[in-house]
C-alpha cells in the first residue's frame, strides 16, 4: 500500500497551495518537486481563493503568521473545503503564543481539515486548548519513547476521533491514525532535528500524498511519514567528511527525489496498533 501511495503522487502530479512560513517556503517547494508533485505558494487573502481553487490540497502552515495571512488561511481553507479538497494543518509553535495557539484552535473549529501534523507538544496544545511548546520544538517531557508508547498511541486515537481528522504526531517515534489504526513508524534519524523546517516539508509532501490517494488517506499520510524518515537516513549514509546540516538537508531531498516504491517498501520501518 505504501508503495502504491508514493507511485499515485508521481503518477497524478498533485498540485498543492501551501500557505507556509517563510523560513521554509523554499524547502517545501522542492520537496513537493522531489516527491512527484507540484507546490503553489500564495498567502495574501486576496489572492488565495483563486489559488486554491486550481489545486488539489491546501497546506496550512502558522509557523510565521501575520494578519494577512491569517485571513487568507481561512479563506483558502473555506473553499477548499467547498471543493471538497484536502486541508492539512500543520500548527507550528502552537503553545508557544496566545496567536499561534488561538489562530490554530480557529482554524480547527471552522475547517474540516483531513489531516492536522505535528510534533506532540503541538498536537497536546490542540487537545487541551492550551499548553506550552519549547518555542517551535516539542518540550522534552512531552516526547513520545518506548516507555509511554501506548499511552501516547491512545491518546492520538482518541484526539483522532474527537475531530474527523487524520492524526500525524512526529518526533523520535512517529505516530499516524485515523482513531482506529494507529501507525507506529521508527525511521528517521537523530540529526534531521538540526535542520530547520523538516516537519514544514514533511506536511507539504503529506498534502500531496493525501491529495494524490483519495481514497487512502490514512496509509497516505503514513506513507509520507515513512518517506521523510527514510530520506533522513538514506542522506544520512551518504554524508562525507566535512558535510554539515546544509548538505544534509540536501541530500533528504536528493533521496526523496531518488525513492521508489520498493525503495519505500523495502525501507519503512512500522507496525499497526
Amino acid at each position: 500500500m505504501l508503495k502504491k501511495c508514493l507511485e499515485n503522487v508521481r503518477k497524478t502530479v498533485p498540485l498543492v497551495h501551501n500557505i507556509t512560513n517563510y523560513v521554509t517556503v523554499n524547502d517545501v517547494a522542492n520537496v513537493l518537486l522531489a516527491c512527484g508533485g507540484s507546490p503553489i505558494m500564495s498567502d495574501e487573502a486576496e489572492d488565495v481563493e483563486d489559488i486554491t481553487s486550481v489545486c488539489g490540497g491546501l497546506n496550512i502552515n502558522i509557523g510565521t503568521l501575520h494578519k494577512t495571512s491569517i485571513e487568507g488561511m481561512f479563506r483558502a481553507g473555506k473553499k477548499a473545503n467547498e471543493l471538497g479538497h484536502p486541508v492539512l494543518l500543520d500548527p507550528v509553535g502552537a503553545g508557544a503564543s496566545a496567536l499561534r495557539t488561538n489562530t490554530a484552535l480557529d482554524l480547527m473549529r471552522e475547517l474540516d481539515l483531513a489531516v492536522i501534523r505535528g510534533n506532540i507538544s503541538e498536537i497536546k496544545t490542540l487537545a487541551l486548548g492550551s499548553g506550552t511548546t519549547k518555542g517551535v520544538d516539542a518540550d522534552v517531557a512531552d516526547a513520545v519513547t518506548e516507555e509511554d508508547l501506548d499511552e501516547a498511541v491512545e491518546f492520538v486515537k482518541r484526539f483522532a476521533k474527537e475531530t474527523g481528522s487524520i492524526i500525524a504526531v512526529t518526533g523520535a517515534i512517529d505516530l499516524v491514525s485515523d482513531g482506529e489504526k494507529c501507525y507506529v513508524i521508527r525511521n528517521g534519524r537523530p540529526e534531521m532535528g538540526k535542520i530547520t523546517g523538516t516537519g514544514c516539508q514533511l506536511s507539504g509532501m503529506m498534502t500531496a500524498y493525501v491529495t494524490a490517494n483519495p481514497d487512502d488517506r490514512l496509509e497516505a499520510a503514513a506513507a509520507a511519514v515513512c518517506v521523510m524518515g527514510l530520506a533522513g537516513e538514506n542522506g544520512w549514509s551518504r554524508m562525507q567528511e566535512g558535510d554539515g546540516n546544509a548538505t544534509y538537508r540536501n541530500r533528504i531531498i536528493d533521496a526523496i527525489y531518488n525513492m521508489t516504491g520498493e525503495d519505500l517498501e523495502k525501507g519503512a520501518d512500522y507496525e499497526i496498533r
